[in-house]
């Protein structure tokens, strides 16, 4: 893969928020993450979650999932990539909060889990 399959906020698709007038939350679980470890070149697997309130727009899944995708290829440590997946998802969609959550499965009998929280009311 190239540059060009690395994972970017601009591959994310947005549409309006059907109630923009609501404090509301949506919870997207993507079960089938997969990266690569940047020190042995060995995946890593993990489920992410994404709990956002919308503001004006939503995160439209496939593209969501396609962008996940990309993560295949790259090399990143875990808080590296949650903490890339939520400024990309912010970027996209302009939430008024939202929270990532990255649980890892074990790798030699260690789990990690890394949240990373953005609120808009927050400097």
């Amino acid at each position: 893969m190239s540059l060009l399959d690395a994972p970017s906020a601009n591959q994310l698709e947005t549409f309006a928020n059907p109630n923009p007038g609501r404090d509301y939350t949506i919870e997207i679980v993507c079960p089938e993450f997969t990266s690569l470890c940047p020190k042995t070149g060995q995946p890593d697997f993990g489920t992410i979650t994404f709990t956002y309130t919308p503001g004006l727009l939503c995160v439209e899944l496939k593209a969501l999932k396609l962008y996940l995708q990309r993560y295949r290829t790259q090399g990143a440590f875990y808080e590296t990539v949650v903490n890339r997946l939520l400024d990309d998802f912010v970027a996209a969609c302009h939430p008024a909060r939202c929270r990532v959550v990255g649980a890892f499965t074990p790798r030699g009998g260690i789990t990690t889990t890394v949240s990373c929280l953005y609120d808009a009311k927050t400097p």
